[in-house]
């Protein structure tokens, strides 16, 4: 059997039958270069991993807490900008491929600068390659569902990225277990793993620039009429919305940790974070991809409860004086993780199959910059209940999260034939 066959052998056990060859060998390079992206972003997690060393480098408080803000609205905001020159592009994989070189540079700067400098210094340098990874994340977000869209079948995608999510994940939990078991500490180990998310990310827009792409008839390129898109398309607008109740699964993580106290010290209630985030992910993503390929409005209606579900377990186990027992915070987090995973994958693909298919760089960018408003929002939201306490906020984003799952419950199925 040649090697193209077994590819092909491989794409039809994990995806489903391809329409062509062509379509195949493309599937195969998306799971290889998201499968690699999603392991360099568990290696250079800000909330455990730049954190943790901008602590030990004795950087300002206010510089740490500014690395999750950064790197979250930064990678979306931008992409109503980015669209505009994307679509001016006929082969349209190598803005992804510019954004994965850029945050692999942003790596390495970040890998030398915990290496060379310290306080203030090392904050502000983390702050600025922070800064640009979101910038380039954009870039590869903005692109990336337009490409997926013309080189993978609709019934397929799903699976695609499902795959990437659950392969990635086994790979980053091994990680945490490394680091919350001490096998793995100290400044030189921990600039060795981002080092590392660096060469990740070179490989992965190496093998990306390889995909078979259909040329893209340019556009104008003008800008993006947002206002006329949500009014435009009514599901659009739904869709919008729902994920934007939906954010909330995003947001409620950190609070759960603090919920369960500092019994163990930050590093341990971090690595837990992080092992359940990716055991999730490992366990949810590949399954939450194969649902989305039948009904990804079903996927986010099923993923909002469950994670209103788990705040609420939460909350109920916080007042039975069980938080800080050591099975407690992390199997509520778990959970919702599975919700969190199974959220990012529903929107995703139900976005893709919605949008017109010489629009999905504007309704992805539309989209994901209105939502990168909402997350700051939201957090504000949060943050506000949470000078009342962990508890307020978690009710909060369980509402929020029963919202969103309301309103995607009254979406249009976008894989009906």
């Amino acid at each position: 059997m040649t090697q193209e066959s077994n590819g092909q052998a491989a794409f039809e056990t994990l995806a489903g039958e391809p329409e062509t060859p062509v379509e195949a060998r493309n599937g195969i390079r998306h799971m290889a270069s998201l499968t690699m992206t999603k392991l360099a972003d568990g290696l250079i997690n800000p909330k455990l991993v730049l954190s943790y060393l901008l602590n030990i480098l004795g950087a300002p408080a206010v510089l740490v807490s500014a690395l999750v803000p950064i790197r979250e609205a930064g990678a979306l905001l931008p992409q109503v900008l980015l669209a505009a020159r994307l679509e001016r592009m006929d082969a349209r994989r190598f803005m992804w491929v510019a954004g994965s070189v850029g945050q692999g540079i942003a790596a390495a700067l970040i890998a030398l600068a915990a290496l060379t400098l310290e306080g203030a210094a090392a904050g502000w340098a983390f702050v600025g390659a922070i800064t640009l990874l979101a910038l380039s994340r954009a870039a590869a977000s903005v692109s990336y569902k337009d490409v997926l869209g013309k080189t993978v079948g609709k019934s397929r995608r799903g699976a695609v990225t499902g795959f990437a999510g659950s392969a990635s994940a086994a790979l980053v939990f091994v990680f945490a277990l490394l680091l919350v078991s001490g096998w793995i500490e100290g400044v030189g180990a921990l600039a060795a793993a981002i080092a590392l998310a660096a060469m990740l990310w070179g490989v992965a827009a190496l093998t990306f620039s390889t995909l078979e792409e259909p040329a893209s008839e340019p556009g104008e390129g003008g800008a993006l009429d947002i206002l006329g898109l949500l009014r435009g398309d009514a599901t659009f607008a739904r869709f919008v919305a729902a994920r934007g109740f939906l954010t909330a699964t995003a947001l409620a993580p950190p609070y759960f940790v603090l919920l369960a106290g500092n019994g163990e010290g930050q590093l341990g209630q971090l690595g837990a974070l992080v092992i359940a985030s990716s055991a999730a992910s490992f366990l949810s993503s590949y399954a939450w991809g194969r649902f989305a390929d039948r009904s990804s409005r079903l996927v986010l209606v099923a993923a909002g409860l469950i994670g209103a579900l788990a705040m609420g377990a939460a909350i109920a186990l916080s007042l039975m004086g069980l938080a800080e027992a050591i099975w407690a915070m992390p199997a509520a987090l778990f959970v919702l993780m599975i919700a969190h995973h199974g959220v990012r994958q529903g929107r995703s693909t139900y976005l893709v199959d919605i949008a017109p298919e010489d629009k999905r760089a504007s309704y992805a960018a539309t989209a994901n910059t209105l939502i990168g408003g909402l997350l700051l929002v939201t957090g504000l939201f949060g943050g506000a209940l949470s000078f009342i306490g962990p508890m307020a906020a978690l009710i909060g984003f369980a509402v929020l999260a029963a919202l969103g799952s309301f309103v995607a419950f009254g979406l249009e199925e976008a894989e009906r034939d």
